[in-house]
């Protein structure tokens, strides 16, 4: 009787550790790309029975998001890896996995007069991220490169809130806007023409590989405490990204979590969204990453980069 009641304690006992998941905290921005996926994102945990259970922490812009990484409040943000590399210039041992390559987006009306950069000249031009904005930074590069241009000085720069810009070229008040690309992607719907985006800048730069923008953000340290919890997490992903973009059924699901009730930009916003998948990162990828940071280092004159000449080791998980 005692071996019984022994042997039923252990059955218990190992089922309680086998219902024991590893918890990652994930900070979101609330109506980002991101939140869109999470419902996908773990349904494929579930479906999978990965050993991964989400914690879901909203933050309210992107600072408040690596702010909280930073602070040990979540384990994972999604951001950028010129950031990393400069945390890691300090010592910190962040670490970048990729999410996706889209980037911004140059627009001007669809009767504008506006067809190259050098027809920017005298323009009022929205921009959205600021004078340190990655996408402003290699446009001045291209045109400097390409026209012998000094885009910064040829433009009237007018910096506001990503929403705010769409409004003022709506308005007229505005005669281009340089934008994420989830902003263009309404504009593009109500029929605004596409000057040049990111992917076309850096092939403008020389640089014909794709390169992530935006990854999974995490320390090495924990990384390597929870390898496979976060190589499920990582694999997940990218199965919803993939069944987002290839299942209407599992689209029509987050389309209120998009808060857009237009069919046709809908139809944009996941057209865009899909192009940013990330098809291959490997050493050709990371090398191209290495060459924008050398152009962002110099046209930033170190404001963006800090003072190393050269991407950390390790930015790259």
């Amino acid at each position: 009787m005692k071996f019984k009641v022994l042997l039923l304690s252990l059955l218990l006992s190992a089922n309680g550790f086998a219902a024991e998941k590893t918890v990652i905290r994930i900070g979101v921005q609330s109506g980002g790309t991101v939140e869109w996926e999470l419902p996908a994102l773990q349904d494929e945990l579930k479906a999978k029975q990965a050993d991964v259970q989400l914690d879901i922490h909203h933050v309210a812009n992107t600072e408040a998001g690596k702010i909280a990484l930073q602070s040990g409040a979540v384990d994972i943000i999604v951001s950028d890896w010129i950031w990393v590399s400069g945390l890691r210039e300090k010592g910190a041992d962040f670490t970048f996995y990729p999410y996706s390559d889209i980037s911004g987006v140059l627009m001007v009306p669809k009767d504008s007069g506006i067809h190259s950069l050098q027809d920017l000249k005298g323009k009022r031009l929205g921009i959205a991220g600021g004078e340190l904005d990655k996408n402003w930074l290699l446009l001045q590069t291209l045109a400097k490169q390409q026209l012998d241009m000094d885009l910064d000085a040829s433009v009237e720069k007018v910096f506001a809130a990503p929403p705010l810009l769409n409004e003022q070229i709506k308005q007229g008040r505005i005669d281009a806007v340089l934008n994420y690309w989830h902003f263009a992607a309404r504009l593009e719907a109500e029929g605004y023409r596409t000057l040049i985006d990111g992917r076309s800048i850096l092939q403008g730069l020389g640089i014909s590989d794709s390169v992530a923008n935006l990854g999974y953000i995490f320390k090495q340290s924990w990384a390597d405490r929870h390898k496979q919890a976060l190589r499920q997490f990582l694999d997940a992903g990218k199965q919803a990204k993939q069944t987002l973009c290839s299942s209407d059924a599992a689209w029509q699901k987050i389309i209120p979590l998009t808060k857009i009730d237009d069919e046709t930009t809908r139809k944009h916003l996941r057209q865009n969204y899909c192009a940013g998948n990330i098809e291959h990162w490997g050493e050709t990828e990371q090398k191209a990453a290495e060459k924008v940071y050398l152009l962002l280092h110099k046209q930033s004159k170190q404001a963006l980069t800090g003072k190393s000449e050269q991407l950390q080791p390790g930015t790259f998980w």
